[in-house]
C-alpha cells in the first residue's frame, strides 16, 4: 500500500507558483521618511523570495512593482541578445538561479527609482498620490492564469499572491479591487497581505476573501525578513499546524461612487446597484 501511494505521488509534480507584488511608490511614508528603505525592502523580497525557490526544486517565483503610473514586471522577464544574465557563473558559491533573480530585479528597480517622478522628498501626504495596486494585481492573476494553461497532464501548480504595500487606501480602485479579489477566489489563488503603513481595508477584505492572511509588522519594514520568513513562506496547507498571528477584524465597509469614500450606510442603486452617500442625495 505504501508502494502505491508513492507511485501515485510521484506521477503528479506538485509545484508552487509565489508572485510578490512590490508597492514601489514614493508616496509611502516609509519612503519618503527613509528613501534607502525601499531597496531594504527589496533586499528582504528577494531573500524571502530566495527561500521559496529553495524549499522545492519546482518552486517559481515571480515579481512585479507597482507604480503611481503604471505596473511593471521584474521578474521573470524575456531574454535580450544581449542580455548579460543568460551567461552567470557562481559568485561565492551563489546559486545561478539566485543570482539572476537578484541581478534582474535590481536592475529593473533601478531604472524605476531613477525616473523623473520618483523623488519621496517632494510628495506630501495631502498630495493623494495612490499605487496602480489594482492593475498590478490583475496582471499577476492573468500571468498565474498563463502558467496553468501551458501545464501537462500530470502536473498542478498551486500558486499564491503576496502584496508588500505601505501606501494609504485608495478606494478609487475599490472596484477594481472586487474584481480581482473574487476573481482569485475562483481560481483558488490566495492573496496575502504585508502591510507597511497604516491600515489598508480592501487589502484586509481580499487576505479574508481568499483566505490569506493580512498581517502588519510591528516594526514596519525593520527586520522584515524574520516576519515574511514566520508567516507567509509557509503554504496555506502548512499555515494550519502553525501558531500564526491573530487576525484583524475586518472592514467590509463599500465604498460610494460619488466621493470614493467607504461608507457605512448609503443608497443602493436597483438598476445598477452602485452605491451612493447619504449627503448627496440631501
Amino acid at each position: 500500500m505504501l508502494g502505491s501511494l508513492t507511485q501515485e505521488n510521484e506521477s503528479v509534480n506538485t509545484s508552487q507558483l509565489l508572485v510578490i507584488i512590490i508597492d514601489s511608490s514614493p508616496a509611502q511614508k516609509y519612503v519618503r521618511d527613509e528613501p534607502g528603505a525601499l531597496y531594504k525592502v527589496i533586499d528582504a523580497l528577494v531573500a524571502f523570495g530566495n527561500a521559496h525557490v529553495l524549499l522545492n526544486s519546482g518552486n517559481q517565483v515571480a515579481f512585479y512593482a507597482s507604480t503611481i503610473t503604471d505596473s511593471h514586471m521584474l521578474y521573470p522577464i524575456e531574454k535580450r541578445a544581449d542580455d548579460s544574465t543568460q551567461s552567470l557563473h557562481q559568485v561565492d558559491g551563489q546559486y545561478e538561479q539566485f543570482l539572476a533573480l537578484e541581478l534582474l530585479i535590481r536592475r529593473n528597480m533601478k531604472v524605476l527609482t531613477n525616473d523623473k517622478g520618483f523623488i519621496p522628498q517632494k510628495i506630501s501626504d495631502e498630495e493623494g498620490l495612490s499605487t496602480c495596486l489594482a492593475s498590478t494585481l490583475l496582471k499577476a492573476l492573468t500571468f498565474i492564469n498563463l502558467k496553468e494553461k501551458k501545464l501537462a497532464a500530470d502536473e498542478v501548480l498551486s500558486s499564491r499572491i503576496l502584496i508588500v504595500s505601505g501606501s494609504c487606501e485608495s478606494t478609487a480602485q475599490y472596484m477594481a479591487f472586487n474584481n480581482a479579489f473574487f476573481a482569485a477566489q475562483k481560481q483558488g489563488i490566495t492573496i496575502d497581505a504585508c502591510v507597511l503603513g497604516p491600515y489598508a481595508t480592501l487589502l484586509n477584505q481580499g487576505a479574508d476573501i481568499t483566505g490569506g492572511i493580512y498581517f502588519k509588522p510591528p516594526g514596519g519594514h525593520v527586520g522584515l525578513l524574520q516576519h515574511l520568513l514566520w508567516v507567509f513562506l509557509p503554504d496555506t496547507t502548512m499555515r494550519k499546524e502553525l501558531t500564526l498571528p491573530p487576525t484583524e477584524p475586518v472592514d467590509y465597509r463599500a465604498a460610494c461612487f460619488c466621493h470614493r469614500q467607504l461608507i457605512s450606510e448609503g443608497f443602493v442603486c436597483s438598476v445598477c446597484l452602485s452605491i451612493t452617500n447619504i449627503v448627496n442625495l440631501g
